[in-house]
């Protein structure tokens, strides 16, 4: 038996796509970890060599999972 992998698309018109809510619904689901985590490695893509992270305007708060 031979699979084939079809793809699956929804084809809507730009102004209809309503992207950042869905990115915003997305994200409220995801684990606050994994939120943090995904932040940080965006930040730490624009950051150079050698450079570190400005924390000095952190709040720190203990996350409880």
């Amino acid at each position: 038996m031979i699979r084939k992998i079809a793809p699956v698309l929804k084809r809507v018109m730009m102004k209809d796509a309503n992207d950042e809510q869905h990115d915003f619904e997305y994200w409220l689901s995801r684990p606050v970890k994994e939120r943090a985590a995904a932040v940080t490695h965006i930040i730490s893509q624009s950051l150079t060599k050698g450079q570190r992270i400005d924390k000095t305007k952190l709040v720190k708060t203990r996350i409880h999972s």
